[in-house]
């Protein structure tokens, strides 16, 4: 029997998010009989980290904020000793692996650029193999983008999220990365379907447009919300429902409060199963400024609803203007434009349904598996 390659991915936590929803998947479905999978996670925190499925090795440096001390005196203890040893572990990556990881790996994998420096500082004579899923367009910071960016030259392979990811450096960094490639993320379409089904949700003010993304300034819900108000002076009936937590969430429950549309404009936080309240809506909108190959459009294609999305990262990769979806810029007239179209025009909404059908046929797990394991082999059989 072939010796199985070790596999170290490193995280931070496992708060709800795109990035960890990526790595659960592949935790869950890269095949067991190639590959011996340890995920190291800096703090032990997050509403997905009971997700990990339980033949994966899980080493864990640090309790998260669910496991502390509800005083708040001990809590406030608790994090800065918290915060100390992270600082010195981060400072001497020799005695984190020697004292804490205590095992080899072939290859170490960054799913994220925050884990770049880890993965590179290892001491390991390992494969170090990166995944990009940013769209660099958006930061204004260049000092930071440049620092992300270079990074990736120092891996042995880099994986990027989306064409655009990649294309975009090039374009505005004339940089290039000769090893790398572009591979999808896994949507889990099928389970999606099954979720959706799991419990009702019934909303007081119909239609609804569904939402779901981190409460992040550049997700643009505060644009959204805007937009919502103009339409309800306008005389067309509708409420939002959000779905996801953030820094955002206290800038928006006041705007909201300011506007009047707090029995309209629903911020549900973050949902361990979202997809009821996503099944139950009749629209969904993606109105972010920046995005790389977002799973959730995928999956709210595989429930058949029709999606407004801006025009941005990845996402022209996944819906076809005016056939299967409907793509706006990032901007207030043009997000309005995009759902008044939805809430004046039945047939155009029944016409996307109906082509989704087939569309969600694009999305082939099967594939992306098979590519993921295709560049973990070919850099273990670098490694010599």
């Amino acid at each position: 029997m072939p010796q199985k390659i070790k596999v170290l991915f490193r995280h931070r936590s496992m708060e709800m998010g795109g990035v960890e929803r990526v790595i659960l998947d592949l935790l869950e479905n890269l095949p067991r009989e190639q590959f011996d999978i340890t995920f190291f996670l800096t703090l032990d925190q997050g509403q997905l980290r009971r997700s990990i499925p339980k033949d994966i090795e899980l080493i864990t440096l640090q309790k998260g904020r669910e496991d502390m001390s509800s005083n708040k005196l001990v809590r406030t203890l608790q994090l800065i000793k918290r915060n100390i040893i992270l600082a010195f572990y981060r400072n001497n990556p020799k005695i984190l692996y020697r004292k804490i990881i205590k095992k080899d790996f072939d290859l170490e994998i960054a799913p994220t650029y925050s884990e770049f420096e880890n993965i590179l500082s290892s001491p390991l004579k390992s494969r170090k193999i990166a995944w990009f899923h940013t769209d660099v367009s958006y930061d204004p910071n260049e000092k930071r983008v440049l620092s992300r960016i270079n990074a990736l030259k120092k891996f042995d392979w880099v994986i990027f999220g989306s064409k655009q990811t990649r294309d975009i450096i090039k374009d505005l960094y004339q940089i290039e990365y000769p090893k790398s490639c572009v591979i999808y993320n896994a949507i889990k379409i099928d389970e999606v379907k099954v979720k959706a089904l799991e419990f009702p949700v019934h909303y007081d003010t119909n239609p609804v447009f569904s939402s779901m993304g981190r409460l992040h300034s550049r997700k643009n819900y505060h644009t959204l919300m805007k937009v919502h108000k103009k339409l309800l002076d306008e005389g067309l009936k509708h409420s939002i429902a959000v779905i996801g937590g953030g820094s955002e969430m206290e800038n928006l429950k006041k705007q909201a409060k300011n506007l009047g549309v707090e029995s309209t404009f629903l911020l549900l936080d973050s949902q361990i199963n979202p997809y009821p309240y996503i099944k139950n809506s009749d629209y969904f909108v993606l109105p972010s400024e920046s995005e790389s190959y977002p799973l959730t459009i995928g999956e709210v294609m595989g429930l058949n609803i029709p999606v407004i999305s801006t025009n941005v990262g990845g996402i022209p990769e996944m819906i076809e203007h005016n056939f299967d979806g409907y793509l706006v810029e990032p901007d207030e007239n043009s997000i309005y434009e995009g759902m008044k179209l939805f809430l004046t025009n039945k047939e155009i909404t029944e016409k996307f349904k109906e082509n989704m059908i087939n569309s969600v046929k694009k999305f082939d797990n099967e594939k992306i598996y098979d590519q993921v394991t295709s560049v973990f082999r070919k850099q273990y059989e670098l490694k010599g």
